[in-house]
């Protein structure tokens, strides 16, 4: 029973995503924070029940950082919607996931499940504390440096957005899961082609 519970958290924050853009789109941001903040917790927990009882799985690798980047995305773009936060920060996250999704499409077919590091989950660590203060920060109107601590926040968490994608992109290189054999082949055919192409 107790190995069906990761899942079953990853499976509930799926269902809180339209919980949470509802209580944005109609202006309740307090509600909006608490299921928000609940949908955190249950990401900390089944992560954590999973490695305590080594109750890890392929399913858990996959969906869990998908349960995380959909929040993620539709939550940002709601608030891009309602006019919170600047078009910018959702662009620049949609653009990381693209290259991400393309990578996972170049993987397609080979023996690899490409699952979340932890240069991964602080990044998103630090979307949820952003996207926490602009829920606050538009539920209590806050002024001075507390009204811009979101957008230095989201700053920050792109900077770690950018830095956990070119790790991933050297992590798949040095182990292999990009063919560095491949990659000198398609060099070779090139060269050849281009002799043939001299010759003729």
């Amino acid at each position: 029973m107790l190995k069906n519970v990761p899942n079953a958290l990853t499976i509930v924050r799926f269902i809180l995503i339209p919980i949470i853009l509802y209580f944005i789109f109609t202006g309740n941001y307090l509600l909006g924070f608490v299921f928000f903040t609940i949908s955190g917790l249950t990401d900390i927990l089944d992560g954590t029940i999973a490695r305590k009882f080594n109750l890890i799985s392929n399913f858990g690798k996959l969906m869990d950082p998908l349960a995380d980047k959909l929040t993620q995305i539709s939550v940002l773009a709601s608030l891009v919607i309602k006019d919170i936060i600047p078009i910018w920060i959702l662009i620049i996250v949609m653009a990381k996931e693209l290259i991400m999704i393309i990578g996972a499409s170049f993987l397609y077919g080979k023996d690899v499940v490409v699952y979340s590091k932890w240069f991964g989950k602080l990044a998103t660590v630090l979307f949820y504390i952003a996207i926490v203060f602009s829920l606050i920060n538009k539920q209590f109107d806050l002024t001075g440096i507390w009204a811009q601590l979101d957008i230095i926040l989201y700053c920050i968490a792109i900077i770690a957005t950018i830095f956990s994608l070119a790790m991933y992109i050297k992590c798949l290189y040095q182990r292999g899961f990009i063919d560095k054999d491949d990659l000198k082949k398609e060099k070779q055919q090139v060269i050849i082609k281009r002799e043939h192409n001299d010759k003729n």
